[in-house]
């Protein structure tokens, strides 16, 4: 981790992620391009509001057999609720996002080989995708489980792009017998498909947690 100076208001703002392009700086909010040794404020986020989760910028664990640090998060709020997408820069410099909601967890990759599947490519040209809707995947079947609408509440740390609050997102999480999940995204930027596996916190082995008011440390989750 490095620091730099926030061309808005001078103070050190951290940098986690040397290769991703966007930082928030965490004294002014504002939302910083980084490009070579250059910096420029291309705007400002809103300050986070305040949620109960034990991650935190600088968690770190272990995932699929890799050190993760989380590096970033955008925040996402709907009709029903809200929820945080965490960014985890991974030890060979790999991206994931661990979704987190109401205690579940979920860590997805990015699957753009996914696009030209006929339900999401029409979905990507404007069209819906209803509950229910079944797609198969290499002899997989997922279900669409959850169809909602976001809008982005906040963002903070390094990102691969910029998220400013308001933005809408459109979000299609499918579920398999197996455990397997696959979200489709989409937003003014265009579609993603990403798909992973679900995890308790526990699997995420991770140390340098939020310390919450009222929740005792698992000791399974203690620092070493």
């Amino acid at each position: 981790m490095t620091n730099v100076a926030c061309p808005s208001c001078g103070a050190p703002v951290a940098v986690r992620g040397a290769a991703l392009p966007y930082v928030v700086c965490g004294h002014c909010q504002s939302l910083i391009r980084r490009h070579g040794d250059g910096l420029d404020r291309i705007g400002e986020v809103a300050v986070l509001p305040f949620d109960v989760s034990p991650i935190q910028l600088g968690t770190h664990g272990h995932w699929d057999g890799q050190r993760f640090d989380i590096v970033g998060r955008v925040r996402w709020g709907w009709a029903d609720g809200a929820w945080n997408e965490w960014l985890m820069l991974l030890a060979d410099q790999g991206q994931r996002w661990l979704g987190e909601a109401m205690g579940r967890f979920m860590v997805t990759a990015e699957r753009p080989d996914l696009l030209g599947l006929p339900d999401i490519a029409s979905f990507a040209a404007g069209g819906d995708i209803a509950r229910g809707t079944r797609i198969a995947i290499a002899g997989l079947e997922f279900v669409a489980a959850d169809v909602k609408t976001a809008r982005c509440l906040g963002c903070e740390g390094d990102l691969p792009r910029p998220t400013p609050a308001g933005a809408s997102l459109t979000s299609i999480d499918f579920h398999s017998p197996t455990g397997a999940l696959l979200s489709v995204q989409r937003d003014a930027d265009g579609t993603t498909v990403w798909a992973g596996h679900g995890t308790d916190l526990a699997g995420l082995t991770p140390r340098n947690l939020r310390p919450l008011d009222g929740w005792p440390l698992p000791a399974e989750l203690a620092p070493a």
